[in-house]
């Protein structure tokens, strides 16, 4: 892979430290979820672990690396600026503080913790909503991504909005014996959280990376799958959420249906982009693989119980034997692959990027250790593995354990891979990442050729 594509004008991106700042964070919390999960499979965590365990992965890992993502791309694909460096310091900080203390909540089965810490989350989020919203008004037009990330922001405000309500409920009864029941919310929450702020903002990043780093274009059969997906999904998102917030199964069917048919079809979209590959395999493609063949099978594993009853608690990601398949094997390594270009990426723009051509640089792909990421490759795959073999066909207890702990050293994996490119190649050392202008030294830890040149 070369060093930044062509079509990529980095002159906009927002400071490195910025966008780092996020998948650290995000990195974080997916460790303190990966372990809360393997306490959870001992029956060693205490208070509602669960909602604890879900959160951090969901809202800690995923989308805090999407709060980074659209920080760091959405100026550099767009051609524009940035709205406000503040204000996307703001919302992580306001998300990290706001979601450690409504885990604790969860954990402490101190509820009334959650409202005013999920009030500083919700903050954080219509702070992250706001500052790209603003970055994405001037644009004339919309490409395909750009609209994906415009629904996705959308969902962001519904969703918290809800967890902010849902919250209040377990102190202050707001849904006995109202319009809407408990259970109901509950599910509409969870479905504009994993189907629309997550699912959204996948296909739209996907549509641009798939392309991109496999040197294709979207051509034949792929100009007929996009509007099938690009129209379906968001459509059957509301439809489902709505139609399991006022627990009405024929809507919440024709959503279910839509969202399963929009899945098939990007599934095929990316497949056919990762056969097209015009460039060497890297690990990104290798996880995009995994995400084409894992979306393909919860879809076709999810349709049968969707259509019988979209309403159902067991089916609310879908086919209870393919959950893994969409929260690990679908959005998991999409996040996975993603990471090991935009970390390296965002690195070698900012240290090397201006010494190509004066001097040997090492290229993106060079900044990770290729050892390391096949072992996190085959422990995360066969944990994978092991945890939907588990689910379906309802193996001992021991094997989804095993799954687990597989799925956990590779996290551990892939954290001490991307440890190592911070370390070893960022200007700034680590605790500048995290802390910024609060660090005691806010000089970067090495000077790069940008700065000496300044």
């Amino acid at each position: 892979m070369g060093a930044v594509p062509g079509t990529i004008t980095t002159d906009q991106q927002p400071p490195m430290t910025l966008p780092l700042r996020h998948f650290v964070v995000g990195i974080g919390f997916l460790c303190g979820g990966v372990l809360l999960g393997v306490g959870l499979a001992v029956d060693a965590v205490p208070g509602l672990g669960s909602l604890a365990h879900v959160h951090l992965l969901l809202a800690g890992w995923v989308c805090i690396t999407i709060m980074g993502a659209m920080t760091q791309f959405v100026p550099v694909w767009s051609g524009t600026t940035l709205h406000s460096r503040r204000l996307a310091s703001l919302q992580l900080t306001l998300v990290g503080l706001g979601l450690i203390g409504f885990v604790a909540g969860f954990l402490r089965n101190s509820l009334a913790w959650l409202v005013p810490f999920g009030g500083v989350m919700l903050v954080g989020f219509w702070t992250f909503v706001y500052n790209i919203g603003r970055t994405m008004a001037p644009l004339e037009s919309y490409d395909v991504t750009e609209r994906h990330f415009l629904l996705a922001l959308g969902f962001f405000v519904v969703l918290t909005a809800l967890g902010v309500l849902l919250a209040v409920d377990f102190t202050n009864p707001l849904f006995d014996g109202g319009s809407f029941a408990r259970p109901g919310v509950v599910a509409a929450h969870a479905t504009l959280a994993v189907f629309g702020a997550v699912l959204t903002t996948v296909y739209g990043a996907l549509y641009q990376l798939g392309t991109m780093f496999t040197q294709t274009e979207l051509h034949g059969a792929d100009e007929y799958l996009r509007p099938v997906e690009e129209v379906g999904h968001p459509i059957g998102v509301v439809l489902l959420a709505a139609g399991r917030l006022v627990e009405s199964g024929p809507v919440a069917r024709v959503g279910a249906v839509l969202v399963v048919g929009a899945a098939v079809a990007f599934s095929v979209v990316l497949a056919r982009k990762l056969s097209e590959m015009q460039v060497p395999r890297t690990p990104m493609h290798t996880r995009y693989a995994v995400v084409a063949a894992a979306l393909a099978g919860w879809s076709l594993l999810t349709l049968p119980p969707w259509v019988r009853d979209p309403t159902a608690p067991a089916h609310l990601f879908g086919s209870p034997d393919a959950v893994h398949l969409l929260l690990l094997g679908t959005i998991g390594f999409v996040v996975f692959g993603t990471l090991y270009h935009i970390v390296p990426f965002t690195i070698w723009v900012h240290r090397y990027s201006d010494r190509l051509g004066f001097e040997d640089v090492p290229m993106i792909d060079d900044l990770y250790d290729d050892r390391i990421a096949a072992i996190d490759a085959t422990l995360l795959c066969g944990g994978t593995l092991l945890l939907v073999v588990a689910e379906s066909i309802r193996l001992p207890p021991f094997v989804r354990l095993t799954g687990g702990v597989l799925v956990s050293l590779g996290v551990v994996a892939f954290g001490v891979n991307m440890a190592l490119v911070v370390r070893t190649h960022s200007p700034h050392s680590l605790g500048h990442i995290l802390l910024g202008t609060l660090h005691p030294n806010t000089e970067p830890a090495s000077v790069d050729s940008t700065a000496m040149r300044k």
